[in-house]
């Protein structure tokens, strides 16, 4: 069973960052947006019953938590630290599989992807977040924000904008991002 061993304040405050240890995940993340989209999931359905929650994004050794600008995190964070550390993890899990793409768009999609695992995800989970990219069709980047990024308000603007900036510069001037 996994034991919080840090908890840490995001750029967000409606979010949390729940250290643990061991791993939760051996690869990839998990993010839900809602208690429907995390049915099926031990710790994600477990964490939206308590209540008061918006989203819960995890990956290998981290757990944050949205909750509702109305809520209060003395309620909260025991609850939580509670769900996180009654959960029993999984012997062989693996977490999100990446999805493949076919075509030109391919190649230029590796590209972007080694860029954003070396200079913009640690960043992003270092305050808790992440971001998927959702597609790609040669030209246009959609992605998603996870975790304290994904209600965060730098993160539609300033993050998107400072992305979009160093993919031009490094990858091909015609790409846009856009946030889904």
């Amino acid at each position: 069973m996994p034991k919080v061993i840090n908890i840490e304040p995001t750029p967000n405050p409606d979010a949390l960052k729940f250290l643990v240890h061991p791993a939760l995940l051996k690869a990839g993340s998990r993010s839900f947006k809602d208690f429907g989209a995390a049915v099926g999931d031990p710790l994600g359905s477990c964490l939206f019953g308590l209540g008061r929650i918006t989203s819960v994004f995890y990956m290998d050794r981290f757990v944050t938590v949205n909750k509702d600008p109305a809520a209060e995190w003395s309620d909260l964070i025991d609850p939580i630290c509670e769900a996180i550390e009654d959960l029993r993890l999984p012997e062989n899990e693996s977490g999100d599989e990446a999805k493949a793409l076919s075509g030109e768009a391919d190649a230029t999609l590796e590209q972007i992807n080694q860029i954003l695992d070396s200079r913009i995800r640690p960043g992003l989970a270092g305050d808790g977040g992440g971001l998927e990219v959702i597609s790609f069709d040669g030209q246009t980047l959609q992605i998603s924000y996870h975790g304290a990024c994904g209600s965060c308000p730098s993160s539609t603007s300033g993050t998107l904008n400072y992305i979009e900036g160093l993919l031009q510069a490094e990858v091909s001037p015609s790409i846009r991002v856009v946030s889904w």
